[in-house]
């Protein structure tokens, strides 16, 4: 089928001649699986991450106490009645008259239970221009926000016939309704943008639409596929929304460059001079396998997430090992078969205006060509002016503060609701968030636990834990009592957070610690953070270790170099670096935070360090083993080591550069989302990528290769044992090998 005597070794290139081979077949199995993998997926149903299983520690026995006695916590809902310039009080007629009439408007609309007059409760602020009118919404909390928009009007209405007071609504089901208003359209905007934007690139680097779709088209099926796994795999361990997000970004990402690396290979030997056959078992043998090896090892950096033993973090890492194997795998087996049935015609539907330049012998680039000359006549003055710019870059980080944001924090004012709950927690500190102490006993009527019950309140108030109102709830046939106690510190998760461990350490001990038998964990937003925090910041270790040992194993294995498996972790953990630099610069000290709108912020989201880690570095290997495994080709092939560098990076960085774009474009469209969160993620990704792939490849790591030249190879003798992962690459045409001219291309 090609030039002469083929032999090829190794899966990826006996998988790509396999589906050249048998072309239909391939395609028809890829679209079978596709197709298969969605109905079976659709059929089963997804199930989602249980909150009562999300962490660990006192949230989660508390989860486990409620659960277990079947108590079905409702949707709390508040409604703030409050003089607009101080000048009415709640003792004036005219306070008493819109409190009475929040109270028919929302109990006339049939949708709420259990509500409770300020004047009764005692929910009035210390000043007296402020109090809370509280109540449920009836039914299951989860499906509450589909529920509430009738009890929003009729406060809405209760505000219009009352000018002298301000009269919002805040809670959990409030919350989400405007939350999903406002950004639920965003998310998925930026989700589907992410496809013509990729395309609009790959015109660009390609020039002609069929060689652009194709990448497209393998990231959407692989993510389609995914999609149906999801569903299957949700089963034995349960997905969410967020991992589905964090998929489609994964996906996109890595199925557009796998494709692109394996398209790009196949087109430079055909400009070479070889005939498609040979072309396409070149490109099978050569990137094919870096793909293989770049996608093992981005599985193994994404399989970390399992190992912070949260749900949430465990569905990400799984839905994106997912997503990366499919794409792998669709690239080494479906692709080939595409391009042997396309043959010529991938270069159909050719734009006018971006007609692909042929450069002799390979799709060298100009500019990198000029910067490796001068990276390579001085690789010393090269790697310290890199390496100090980027340590310079990482130096932010080293004052990281990480935080669960806060309301304020995450939307700024672009919510209404956000300036509700600041007024809400400035009245009454910790009230839109209060800590729930579950109090389990034995007979919760009993008088020692009652008289225990008694005892914590007051003691919570005397402490300053607490300034009240503390509501106790009895559930009798359960023999459980639900506390919830408004925090000093209210919006300051720093304070708030200094009154629960006052609640736990001191107060709790002290009180219904003294009953045997009594369980009283405490939970709350507050608590479920701190718990988050500790759960996080105990797996960093694991997760830190599993990622990069297995990272340089897989390394040491596909090269057979000590001396490449440790400079690229050392390369990789430098761009995690200089990310997480960018982030605290931007999004921390609020150098240049008006450019992406996240003034204010002043922290960084307490998930996004580790999840960046974990992507980032499996991400950046993409790249890195593309590049070495050119570089290692060339110089198999004969070349010397520092001609085999300019070789490699400069024939890699077309590629290399589209696939960076792509992703920093896809990113950088996170980084236009509202919620803070969100655009730090988009931030740092778009950032770390852009580093990687021009800083890290384009300049540090071939000098660092250049200054250790021949040692870039070494291997102890007694590691001479490992399996060999390397493949036979294809000799170099020292001339264009034109179509029925016999050459022993061994791939």
């Amino acid at each position: 089928m090609g030039n002469g005597d083929t032999r090829v070794r190794g899966i990826a290139a006996r998988a790509g001649g396999w589906s050249a081979r048998h072309r239909w077949a391939a395609v028809g199995i890829w679209v079978l699986f596709v197709f298969l993998a969605m109905g079976l997926g659709s059929a089963a149903g997804r199930v989602d991450v249980d909150q009562a299983d999300q962490l660990q520690g006192e949230t989660h026995t508390a989860a486990k106490i409620i659960d277990d006695a079947g108590i079905k916590n409702p949707a709390g809902e508040s409604v703030l009645v409050q003089s607009k310039d101080g000048s009415v009080k709640a003792t004036d007629a005219a306070f008493k008259a819109a409190v009475t009439d929040v109270v028919k408007a929302v109990e006339n609309t049939g949708k709420v239970t259990g509500i409770t007059s300020p004047y009764d409760a005692g929910t009035i602020s210390k000043d007296g221009r402020s109090a809370l009118v509280q109540f449920d919404i009836r039914g299951d909390a989860d499906t509450a926000v589909d529920r509430i928009e009738p009890v929003l009007k009729a406060v809405a209405g209760v505000q219009k016939a009352h000018g002298s007071v301000r009269v919002e609504e805040i809670g959990s089901a409030s919350m989400q309704k405007q939350y999903k208003d406002a950004f639920g359209d965003d998310f998925q905007k930026a989700e589907l943008s992410a496809v013509p934007v990729a395309l609009g690139i790959l015109l660009i680097a390609f020039g002609a639409l069929v060689a652009a779709l194709l990448p497209v088209a393998l990231a959407i099926t692989a993510i389609m596929a995914t999609m149906g796994l999801m569903g299957i795999v949700s089963h034995l361990q349960p997905m969410s929304d967020t991992a589905n997000s964090v998929m489609l970004l994964v996906g996109m990402a890595v199925g557009v460059d796998y494709c692109l690396f394996y398209l790009r290979r196949e087109r430079e030997e055909r400009e070479a001079g070889r005939d498609a056959g040979a072309a396409l078992r070149i490109a099978a043998a050569t990137s094919g396998r870096a793909i293989i090896v770049s996608g093992v090892t981005v599985c193994v950096a994404m399989a970390g997430m399992l190992f912070t033993g949260l749900p949430e973090f465990e569905a990400m890492g799984l839905a994106s090992l997912m997503v990366v194997a499919v794409a792998m795998v669709g690239s080494v087996t479906v692709l080939p078969a595409l391009l042997s049935l396309l043959g010529e015609r991938v270069e159909k539907g050719r734009i006018p205006f971006l007609r692909r330049r042929k450069r002799a012998g390979g799709s060298e680039s100009r500019f990198w060509t000029a910067v490796l000359k001068g990276v390579l006549a001085k690789p010393l003055v090269s790697v310290v002016v890199a390496t100090g710019a980027l340590l310079a870059v990482t130096a932010p980080a080293l004052g990281m503060k990480t935080s669960q944001l806060t309301l304020d924090q995450e939307f700024g004012d672009s919510l209404p609701i956000v300036q509700t709950y600041d007024r809400v927690n400035d009245a009454f500190p910790g009230g839109s968030e209060p800590a729930q102490v579950v109090v389990k006993a034995k007979d919760i009527n009993a008088p020692e636990v009652r008289q225990a019950l008694a005892d914590f309140k007051q003691r919570a108030i005397d402490s300053g834990a607490s300034r009240g109102p503390i509501d106790i709830k009895l559930h009798d046939a359960q023999n459980v009592a639900l506390v919830s106690v408004p925090l000093v510190g209210g919006s300051d998760m720093d304070k708030a957070g200094q009154s629960l461990q006052k609640l736990r350490d001191e107060v709790r001990p002290a009180t219904l610690g003294k009953v045997d038998g009594v369980q009283a964990p405490v939970t709350g937003q507050v608590a479920g953070n701190h718990d988050f925090n500790d759960q996080l910041i105990g797996s960093v270790v694991p997760v830190f270790a599993f990622v990069v040992v297995f990272a340089f194993l897989l390394m040491l294995l596909s090269f057979r170099s000590l001396t490449v498996a440790i400079t690229s972790i050392l390369l990789n953990l430098l761009s995690v670096g200089a990310a997480y630099g960018i982030l605290v610069a931007v999004f921390q000290n609020g150098w240049g935070a008006s450019l992406v709108g996240a003034e204010g912020v002043g922290a960084i989201v307490t998930w996004l360090p580790l999840f960046l880690f974990v992507i980032l570095f499996g991400l950046s290997m993409d790249y890195h083993v593309f590049v070495v495994s050119r570089i290692r080709e060339a110089r198999v092939r004969g070349r010397s080591t520092k001609d085999a560098i300019q070789h490699g990076v400069v024939t890699t960085a077309g590629v290399v550069t589209s696939a960076a774009v792509i992703m920093v474009a896809v990113f950088a469209i996170f980084g236009t989302l509202s919620m803070q969160s969100m655009k730090q993620m988009g931030v740092g990704l778009a950032a770390a990528v852009l580093i990687d792939a021009t800083i890290i490849r384009g300049v540090l790591l071939p000098a660092v290769m250049a200054l250790l030249g021949e040692r870039n190879w070494y291997l102890p003798k007694w590691l001479n044992r490992m399996p060999d992962l390397t493949h036979d690459e294809s000799p170099e045409a020292h001339a264009p090998v034109r179509s029925g001219e016999s050459e022993p291309v061994r791939v």
